[in-house]
């Protein structure tokens, strides 16, 4: 593997905050380095000399590099800088950097903060709350929840009655109004609309019940780490629930109408446990996808890896109550070897479940796709399209797309012995299913990261009708997070970035992000809308040495489609909306230009990933910014509707 330059390597390699290796420069003449920030602040005035405070050399030690750019998930430093220290905080006490920060003590923690927001951990922290609805200002009960996307309907397909305006008004969409997540790079949480309101979940761990029309705040809810999945609106006999997961692997129901937890669930044990997809709701019960982090803590040469297992569990959505679990790899995982530096291999591990699982209520299956193997040797549940019994939790089939695919994150170092020989490729099936009927045929579509959309027959085991490749694919899509579909054509998201910066090249030409149209009945496709690299130079912007290199023309975020029109947000911080009908453009905005936040602060947009655009109750509401991975970061929620 040759993963990094050869002058990093060089370098005294120690394990790092991000569960990697970081660099320790050793040094002659370093500064003298003061014992606290007190201490600093004493003797120098306002923190003084950046490079003198207590917390650069930690973080040079901890934290750099990863941080600095050879890790494709740690987001960069400058957007760290960005964040306010009890963010930053929060994240190492008890989010999703808390396995790494074991080691290091709760004042340096507080010392890497302060270093990297030049602001003391003990000030107060900005909430930065929406205007509160007036008293008397209720939840509509008429304006019933978009049964529509994650969590209802995987087609994410929005009827033009439950859209409330037509794709005729679509160039006449303004931004009606916008909330700033505060101290957010990234916001993937998929908006649900419904009662008049829409309820959003953010990076803080909050989330949000907003007037639909207005932006006046009805209740907020502290999950206590970052949501990422879609919110699901659903009634049972005693509430109207908004449910959805967090960063910790936590599930929670609360009341709709008020805010307040009905139940709360965590739905594994493994400390690397996280919730991604959105739990799919049917006949009471939620069929909750569980995945994992366990990629990132492999990179240390020290860590067993692996020994977490995705699966399904079907939860009770009224109590919380859990009624069976599937285990995408039904032995748990031993002992099988060590790696040349003795640390034990443990295996089979991985095939994590990040998609929303599509319901077949006439065969009673729920279908989902499963992802990479962490650890060697792999087996026949990685990369995955599975068939699993509602009411048992019972395999019925299952369809392997990629075999011999194990990795994790030491596969992005150079020689890290914790790197599985098959070293990926990483190609999951990370958007969700979406069963059609065309002709009294069923069909099964589902999407690859490598760039191929495949229609399979569901009654027949999944065997093929027909496949397509529509993109180049890569380690980010190809297809990731999700397509949409309406009667007869299935519309495919493609990423296909070029730089992946995890040392795979990758051929430009062959590159193809952006959005095609598939028939379903033959896998012909019917259109192509494809941002090319010439027009990726016209809407990104661009600094003294070209274009912004956090900017990039694909689709990984989900896309949804309504009659006459799909719309995408895309990674160079646009949302387009294109005709169903040959992909012409319709409508796009900019969700990079800063506007004015409802809570007072600027909301400012940067590239889309993980949920797509919510469609009802004439308004598009969309979720922009996406930190990690070498992509552009945000904080807004913006809300659009058609001119008067």
């Amino acid at each position: 593997m040759s993963r990094i330059a050869d002058s990093v390597i060089r370098m005294l390699l120690t394990i790092s905050l991000c569960g990697a290796w970081t660099l320790a420069v050793a040094a002659t003449d370093e500064p003298a380095v003061l014992s606290s920030v007190d201490e600093f602040q004493a003797t120098s005035g306002e923190f003084g000399p950046r490079d003198q405070m207590p917390g650069a050399g930690l973080y040079a030690k901890h934290c750099a590099y990863c941080h600095n750019g050879s890790v494709a998930k740690a987001p960069q430093t400058m957007w760290l800088e960005m964040m306010s220290p009890q963010s930053i905080l929060k994240a190492m006490n008890d989010g999703i950097m808390q396995p790494q920060a074991a080691a290091i003590s709760a004042l340096d923690r507080t010392h890497i903060a302060e270093y990297l927001t030049q602001r003391r951990a003990t000030a107060a922290e900005v909430v930065a709350p929406a205007p509160a609805c007036k008293a008397g200002q209720k939840f509509d009960a008429d304006k019933l929840p978009v049964r529509a996307g994650w969590g209802h309907d995987t087609a994410r397909f929005v009827s033009a009655a439950d859209a409330g305006f037509a794709a005729s008004a679509i160039p006449k969409l303004k931004l009606k109004w916008a909330f700033a997540y505060p101290g957010a790079l990234r916001t993937r949480s998929q908006p649900a609309i419904g009662y008049g309101a829409v309820f959003s979940g953010s990076q803080d761990g909050h989330v949000y019940a907003f007037d639909l029309r207005g932006g006046c705040e009805r209740w907020v809810y502290d999950a206590g780490a970052e949501v990422r999945t879609a919110v699901v609106l659903a009634e049972t006999a005693t509430h109207q629930l908004a449910v959805f997961g967090d960063l910790l692997a936590r599930l929670h129901a609360v009341d709709a109408r008020t805010g307040e937890r009905v139940w709360m669930l965590r739905m594994d044990e493994h400390p690397s446990t996280t919730l991604t997809g959105t739990p799919a709701l049917f006949e009471g019960r939620l069929f909750v996808p569980v995945s994992s982090l366990e990629v990132t803590p492999a990179a240390d040469p020290a860590y067993p890896c692996c020994s977490f297992r995705g699966k399904v569990v079907a939860v009770d959505a009224a109590s919380g109550g859990v009624i069976w679990t599937h285990f995408t790899i039904p032995e748990a995982p031993r002992e099988t070897g060590k790696t040349s530096l003795g640390t034990p291999i443990l295996s089979p591990s991985g095939a994590p479940v990040w998609s929303s699982p599509a319901i077949d209520a006439k065969r009673r299956l729920i279908y989902f796709g499963t992802g990479e193997n962490y650890s060697t040797p792999a087996d026949g549940n990685s990369d995955a399209i599975m068939a699993v019994k509602l009411d048992t939790g019972e395999r019925v089939w299952q369809r392997q797309s990629t075999r011999g695919d194990a990795w994790n994150v030491a596969c992005m170092m150079r020689d890290n012995p914790n790197c599985p020989p098959e070293d990926g490729p990483d190609f999951d099936h990370g958007a969700s299913m979406i069963l059609k009927t065309i002709a009294g045929r069923r069909v099964l579509l589902a999407g690859h990261k490598n760039g191929t959309v495949f229609g399979l027959d569901p009654d027949e085991q999944g065997a093929e009708r027909w496949s397509v490749r529509v993109g180049r694919g890569s380690i980010q899509g190809g297809v990731h997070f999700g397509m949409a579909a309406s009667a007869d054509t299935l519309y495919v998201p493609i990423n296909d970035m070029n730089d992946t910066h995890n040392g795979d090249v990758l051929d430009p030409a062959a590159a193809r992000p952006g959005v095609h149209a598939v028939d379903i009945a033959s896998g012909k496709v019917r259109w192509s809308q494809v941002r090319t690299e010439g027009l990726h130079n016209e809407v990104c912007p661009r600094n003294n040495e070209g274009k912004d290199p956090f900017c990039d023309p694909g689709i990984s975020a989900a896309i949804t489609a309504m009659e006459g029109a799909v719309f995408a947000g895309h990674l160079d911080g646009y949302v387009r909306a294109y005709a169903e009908a040959d992909g012409r453009l319709l409508w796009a905005f900019n969700t990079r230009n800063p506007v004015n936040g409802i809570n007072g602060i600027e909301a400012r947009g940067g590239g889309m990933s993980g949920g797509g655009p919510a469609i009802g109750d004439g308004h598009v509401v969309v979720n922009s910014g996406y930190g990690l991975y070498f992509h552009m970061p945000g904080n807004a929620l913006l809300v659009f509707a058609p001119a008067e």
